[in-house]
């Protein structure tokens, strides 16, 4: 009897044992290898972790485990040589007797950090351009989305090496927003993992890139607009109280009552100026002539018949004194 419970016990042992995570491992920045056993579950306890690289000597304890609540999730394990990531990693997670060793393939699992320095700006073509920095550039590759004045976001694929993008002719009044993310290109064999995106840059009418101003503008323009506003109601409230401002747009006309004598000489002078002849005329003399009777005209021998005419002679000067119109004989018919 108890040789048979001896081989139940042996035969069914490893099924009751614990089983241990799977550990899934990422190559971080081409910094350090970073490994995680909480990917479905939280762990039951704190594992031991050991990670060695192929034609590495020995195997390698964690150098700084990743803790949440108190237990260790993962773990950051260093190396110095970049051309490791090809190799295979191969990792061991212990839990007393029991432990889980596996084989980790880490060409394709690079995950870099978002790009850095990200600036944009106005150059003299005319053109927005988009500046960035990433480490080892020759063997990245990224993507810049911009948006325009909060609309959708476009994204664009940027060559392997190249660090900056150019917007053409941008509008002047419109408000740009873009960020930038990159990734392992095929050169150094490409990643399955692109990096974050950078922090968004902006720029806009003011030209500005940082996008504190922008958020400053808008926070102190209502604060701005309400001093305006209870300042320009003193003023009116001051002005009105003192009466210390009179807009005139005509002139003031002068009250009769207090400039009748003026008025009356400057109507007199100008009454006699326009009566006042300006000018010189010759006096002409008009003669009327009664009809001569036959016997008269034969007994002159000079004189000839003709119908009574007025006839005026303008050659005469006027005399200095002239005889009164009613002292003149009467017209003889």
């Amino acid at each position: 009897m108890s040789i048979r419970l001896c081989l139940f016990f042996c035969l069914i042992g490893p099924v009751l044992a614990k089983q241990l995570p799977d550990v899934d491992c990422v190559v971080v920045h081409l910094q350090y290898v970073q490994c995680l056993w909480n990917k479905l579950e939280a762990p039951q306890g704190n594992y031991t972790f050991y990670g060695w690289f192929f034609k590495e000597k020995k195997m390698t304890a964690c150098a700084r485990y990743l803790s949440e609540n108190g237990t260790n999730i993962g773990c950051n394990q260093p190396y110095t040589n970049l051309i490791n990531r090809f190799h295979t990693f191969t990792t061991t997670l212990v839990d007393g007797s029991n432990n889980r060793t596996q084989t980790h393939d880490l060409k394709n699992k690079v995950i870099l950090y978002p790009p850095t320095n990200v600036t944009i700006k106005m150059e003299p073509d005319s053109n927005l351009w988009l500046y960035w920095n990433q480490t080892n550039s020759s063997c990245v590759e990224s993507r810049v989305s911009y948006r325009i004045n909060n609309n959708e976001w476009e994204t664009t694929q940027i060559s392997v090496g190249k660090q900056s993008h150019c917007i053409n002719l941008p509008c002047s009044h419109c408000r740009y927003e873009a960020k930038v993310q990159s990734r392992m290109d095929n050169n150094c064999a490409r990643s399955d993992f692109w990096s974050g995106w950078s922090e968004p840059v902006v720029w806009g009418s003011n030209n500005s890139t940082d996008p504190s101003q922008t958020g400053s503008m808008f926070v102190w323009t209502p604060v701005l607009i309400g001093v305006g506003f209870i300042t320009l109601i003193l003023l009116v409230m001051v002005l009105l109280h003192h009466e210390r401002i009179r807009i005139i747009l005509i002139p003031v006309v002068p009250k009769p009552a207090l400039t009748s004598h003026n008025i009356e000489d400057w109507l007199e002078k100008g009454l006699k100026q326009s009566f006042k002849p300006n000018y010189n005329e010759r006096a002409c003399t008009v003669r009327e002539y009664t009809q001569v009777s036959q016997s008269d005209s034969e007994s002159s021998a000079s004189s000839t018949s003709s119908v009574t005419t007025d006839q005026t002679d303008c050659s005469i000067s006027t005399p200095t004194n002239e005889p009164d119109p009613a002292l003149l004989p009467a017209p003889q018919f």
